[in-house]
């Protein structure tokens, strides 16, 4: 029994990720590498942009699942020239394509379900990088930091699904 419990754990969290990520993509279906770093709203966001950062924060979490908390950056000694380069996560800069960014939010989401399917134990808990926003001391679980890879992948569809809707007026849903 607890076998079919832990297949169909599995099996449900890669189906939330998947739906998830296909919400992120259609909202740049059909969109030319120009209309895909536009800026729409009063945001820095673009959609090229947040995908790059999907595919970084999926990319650094499952980090942390299997390596503990030296995947994350350490936001109290970066420099200027660190953060601005961590904010060009967030742009398409020149020379990047939608294409490009997309195949390489493809990897990383192949590596996640890999992952996934392969890890051990999803209650294997790593202490959590040092930050402000984190608790001192606290832990996660590979279990909370797939969560958390889907919260900022949902939340990040919904904020595409705006930059779309201002740039030519399309929509994910509805």
């Amino acid at each position: 029994m607890t076998e079919t419990l832990i297949d169909t754990e599995r099996t449900d969290i890669l189906e939330m990720l998947a739906k998830h990520r296909h919400f992120l993509r259609f909202t740049v279906r059909d969109l030319t590498d120009e209309q895909a770093g536009l800026r729409t709203t009063a945001s820095e966001l673009c959609l090229g942009g947040l995908i790059k950062h999907v595919a970084a924060v999926e990319s650094n979490w499952a980090g942390f699942i299997v390596n503990g908390p030296e995947e994350a950056p350490d936001f109290s000694s970066m420099t200027e020239e660190q953060i601005a380069q961590w904010g060009d996560a967030f742009k398409m800069l020149p020379g990047e394509t939608l294409a490009g960014v997309l195949a390489e939010y493809d990897q990383v989401a192949a590596r996640t379900d890999e992952l996934v399917r392969t890890l051990p134990d999803l209650n294997a808990s790593q202490p959590l990088p040092e930050a402000p926003w984190f608790e001192p001391g606290g832990r996660w679980t590979a279990r909370l930091a797939l969560m958390h890879i889907m919260t900022e992948t949902a939340q990040h569809s919904g904020h595409a699904d705006i930059i779309r809707e201002s740039l030519d007026g399309a929509k994910s849903m509805g």
